[in-house]
């Protein structure tokens, strides 16, 4: 299930940063991951480190945007909380795919629409309280962001 806990956090990594130092090239070669590559950043896994971008050409996983960094990164290590605050819009149905797949906790620190996802369940960890609809969502988000 996808946890989040809306607002400051301590002992939360940063995405983008954490990925750079962290990833693995076999990351890649999983279809879930190509997947999210090429929704979320219309970009296409070559091989190896290698990236076919429909926007920036031929490119190494450090300039994939911070939201696919970001979602790489939850999905590999579920056991470490990172801030998703990186993650635009077009990461939110990611996000709770993942946590279909897996337990997940990730920081939030604004109002991420989950408009167009079909049902959900998310736990707030603020609240420690399963929501499963935009109009429960958006009236406990709306008290802590």
């Amino acid at each position: 299930m996808l946890s989040l806990y809306f607002g400051d956090m301590e002992n939360v990594m940063h995405g983008p940063s954490w990925f750079r130092f962290n990833y693995r090239p076999e990351w890649f070669e999983d279809e879930f991951v190509q997947e999210m590559l090429k929704d979320v950043d219309k970009s296409k896994y070559v091989g190896g480190e290698l990236i076919q971008s429909d926007v920036l050409g031929p490119i190494p996983p450090e300039r994939l945007s911070g939201g696919v960094q970001t979602l790489i990164s939850i999905y590999e290590k579920p056991e470490l909380v990172f801030n998703a605050t990186s993650c635009g819009e077009n990461c939110a149905k990611w996000l709770l795919k993942i946590g279909e797949k897996q337990d997940v906790e990730v920081n939030l620190r604004y109002f991420m629409p989950f408009d167009g996802c079909e049902s959900f369940e998310i736990r707030i960890v603020n609240e420690d309280k399963v929501i499963s609809d935009m109009d429960e969502y958006t009236q406990v988000a709306i008290r802590y962001v």
